[in-house]
């Protein structure tokens, strides 16, 4: 994905709100081992294009006075109650160094899965991205996790999901195996299963007369 900028001569805060104002949006280059650089980019085009998955996961293409530099979106300050972005951050990459950065889960299949198909289990998506390390090359859109084989009470985890060539995830890198997707009853089902049964024997049968306690004799202690 590519993203226009210019190179911010003025900084400062009032100079970053008469650039809101104007339509612009305050930014910053840096990273790589090079110089960082104040920039300035259209508010409507950034604003759209941070609403696409993509946008956050990807190398981006930084063209700036006619030359292209590859970056990661790092930081995104937004208006607390407004749709206004207040200041963005980009990290230029190294072609040759590894990355680290988070990358979105899209799940496949789950509503043919046994758990759903054969004991109307609901899908529950624990994590919903993962940090991985790979190349700025490597890097993907996004992970996809297939579900078909998921049965009811089981979890899948993340040494169960094959990453893509050249890449790491960093849990397991550091030894943990985290559970990305489980199988799970819904409540309901769940609480009607743990319900006691009642026997058949303990119920009064309908218009069944209970016999009332023994009273003791009128004749007793009478000689």
């Amino acid at each position: 994905m590519e993203i226009e900028v210019i190179q911010r001569s003025v900084q400062g805060t009032g100079a970053s709100r008469r650039l809101r104002r104007s339509g612009r949006v305050p930014g910053i280059l840096y990273g790589a081992g090079k110089d960082a650089l104040s920039i300035e980019l259209d508010h409507n085009d950034l604003y759209h294009k941070l609403r696409q998955e993509a946008f956050h996961s990807s190398v981006l293409t930084i063209k700036m006075a006619g030359e292209e530099q590859p970056a990661l979106l790092r930081d995104v300050q937004m208006h607390p109650f407004k749709q206004i972005v207040l200041h963005v951050d980009f990290l230029r990459v190294d072609a040759t160094r590894k990355i680290h950065m988070k990358v979105p889960f899209h799940f496949i299949n789950g509503e043919i899965s046994p758990g759903v198909k054969l004991s109307g289990a609901n899908i529950s998506h624990i994590l919903n991205e993962v940090e991985v390390l790979c190349l700025p090359g490597d890097l993907p859109e996004f992970i996809e996790v297939d579900l078909k084989n998921l049965t009811i009470g089981h979890s899948l985890h993340l040494a169960d999901i094959s990453a893509p060539a050249g890449l790491e995830f960093a849990a397991l890198v550091k030894g943990e195996n985290p559970a990305v997707a489980a199988a799970v009853l819904p409540r309901a089902a769940r609480a009607e299963e743990d319900a006691p049964a009642v026997a058949v024997a303990d119920v009064p049968a309908a218009n069944q007369k209970v016999p009332a306690a023994a009273e003791p004799a009128k004749d007793a202690g009478k000689k």
